[in-house]
């Protein structure tokens, strides 16, 4: 029962990580690692393998933007900041995850 428990979390994570990372860009621009950190914070457990994929697609669909950065700790980092493209889709997804929640609230009543 726990592996299914696990499951369902699982795909509910990856069905809302696009909105989260809009979430996370939204109040200041970030790296990769530190937007894993927060995800993780949140108990939204990421690995970069999954993190990647969905930055790039978002970048390429005009919802974020990027710049290098040379870093006193190792090589330079990619520091990702959301577009006003972003932030419309952020406000969009906004209304949409108020939406859900209120229907499924009252399908629980």
């Amino acid at each position: 029962m726990e592996n299914t428990s696990e499951n369902v979390r699982s795909q509910m994570r990856k069905g809302v990580l696009e909105y989260c990372i809009l979430c996370i860009l939204s109040k200041k621009e970030a790296y990769a690692s530190s937007i894993i950190d927060e995800l993780k914070t949140a108990n939204m457990i990421v690995v970069e393998g999954t993190l990647y994929p969905l930055l790039i697609r978002q970048k390429n669909q005009g919802l974020l933007t990027y710049r290098w950065e040379e870093s006193t700790q190792g090589p330079p980092r990619k520091y990702y900041e959301i577009t006003e493209k972003g932030r419309a889709q952020l406000a969009e997804m906004d209304a949409a995850w108020q939406e859900m929640v209120e229907s499924i609230e009252t399908l629980k009543r």
